[in-house]
């Protein structure tokens, strides 16, 4: 059972966690992360290792894992689990020692995933839902928050089939999500946070758009099969307003250079026919001119 101090400890940080995603969105600076305090106490909710535990808590409150790529955890698609690496290779180190507690206790955790160097995606409440020793992983698996605090254990256990499949939807749901917010957060950095079209600077206002969407084979989640746009330019790319050529040239929709409607119209679409679109300072993350030229075709089409 979750002992007297970590119980409200983590309904505490699972509050906090949504406030932030609230005020400032997906993407949580590490800074932020590593200030909570509670009761005028500091309780950083990451450190240094990937499995963390802070003074104050009985058990491991968060595990951590640092993307080097789009897709750098390992998820079993057979049944919807993250796998997590144990501390080192010795199963009876404390913090898998803890990660194990936390599986038999059914205690949740935070999962955060970074996206870019200081930058975290916080996925909650978490469970530990297997052990394999042989293979040196823990078996993870997101819940809503319903689930976070119901005890005693016997009354929702882990092995429940309706349970597991619950959390194996959502931690697909928390999947996406990651890797959404790493599109995205990869995408508008290489832009240097403007809008490849107007220069517009508010990250608020940024979207990483996708030149093939992400539901297509092709639409892998690199910076190259995206543009930073803001959410004007975003809407009418993906409406086919405007399409970008595959020599990074803008195409504005006949229709749409015809149309008389004031003067956001004038200057949010009319003007950037036949001009160049910011590029990014890297070749390698410059969109793909055959991604392009695909997209170009169905905007030919659409018109």
């Amino acid at each position: 059972m979750i002992g007297v101090v970590d119980g409200p400890i983590r309904t505490a940080v699972f509050d906090w966690l949504t406030e932030q995603r609230g005020q400032f969105g997906e993407a949580l600076q590490r800074d932020a992360l590593e200030d909570f305090t509670l009761d005028d106490v500091r309780v950083p909710l990451l450190g240094p290792q990937g499995i963390f535990k802070p003074k104050v808590c009985e058990l491991p409150l968060s595990i951590t894992t640092v993307a080097s790529g789009p897709y750098s955890d390992s998820f079993d698609e057979r049944t919807g689990t993250l796998r997590y690496a144990y501390r080192g290779t010795d199963p009876n180190h404390r913090d898998n020692v803890g990660l194990r507690r936390a599986m038999r206790d059914r205690v949740p955790l935070v999962y955060f995933h970074g996206v870019r160097p200081g930058v975290y995606v916080a996925a909650y409440p978490v469970f530990v839902v297997g052990d394999d020793p042989a293979g040196l992983t823990f078996a993870m698996q997101v819940d809503d928050m319903s689930a976070a605090f119901v005890g005693p254990p016997a009354e929702h256990l882990i092995a429940d089939d309706r349970a597991a499949a619950r959390r194996a939807y959502v931690t697909r749901t928390i999947r996406q999500r990651v890797h959404q917010v790493a599109f995205r957060e990869r995408v508008i950095r290489a832009y240097q946070e403007r809008c490849a079209l107007c220069s517009l600077r508010h990250q608020e206002l940024l979207d990483a758009a996708h030149i093939i969407p992400d539901r297509d084979p092709e639409g892998e989640p690199l910076v190259s099969n995206g543009v930073a746009l803001c959410k004007l330019h975003h809407a009418a790319f993906d409406r086919f307003f405007f399409a970008i050529r595959p020599d990074y040239s803008i195409e504005v929709r006949r229709s749409i250079l015809d149309e008389h409607d004031g003067p956001m119209l004038v200057v949010g679409l009319q003007r950037i026919h036949g001009q160049q679109i910011l590029l990014p300072r890297r070749p390698v993350d410059r969109p793909d001119p055959a991604r392009l030229e695909r997209r170009y075709g169905e905007f030919l089409q659409a018109d």
